[in-house]
């Protein structure tokens, strides 16, 4: 019984971390409903973007780009696009406005 709760708490800092994570990168925030459905609502919407995010991570380590989640959620915020649809041909397309080369590296992953 001991041995257990010795090795669940080495793993206590992974759960600390990712608290962190919820806290800071994703800024999830204690809300307070009183409605179950609300309150479900935003416990998946948490675990959601949580789980985006360590998805986000892991695509990032698996194709060595140098740049942590929190940074590629930064530089997102900076990716101009035009969308648009061609009048005759009715055909959609979209243009990347100026990628930079780190930009250029994450589009290639998170499209």
């Amino acid at each position: 019984m001991a041995k257990k709760v010795i090795e669940n708490y080495k793993n206590l800092w992974q759960i600390e971390k990712d608290f962190r994570i919820s806290k800071t990168d994703l800024k999830v925030r204690p809300i307070f409903h009183h409605l179950k459905d609300r309150i479900e609502a935003h416990i998946f919407i948490a675990f959601a973007a949580y789980t985006i995010y360590k998805e986000l991570e892991r695509l990032l380590i698996k194709n060595k780009i140098p740049i942590s989640a929190k940074g590629t959620i930064e530089l997102t915020q900076t990716i101009y696009a035009m969308d648009f649809i061609l009048p005759e041909s009715k055909q959609r397309k979209m243009i990347n406005l100026n990628l930079s080369e780190e930009e250029k590296l994450i589009w290639n992953v998170i499209r």
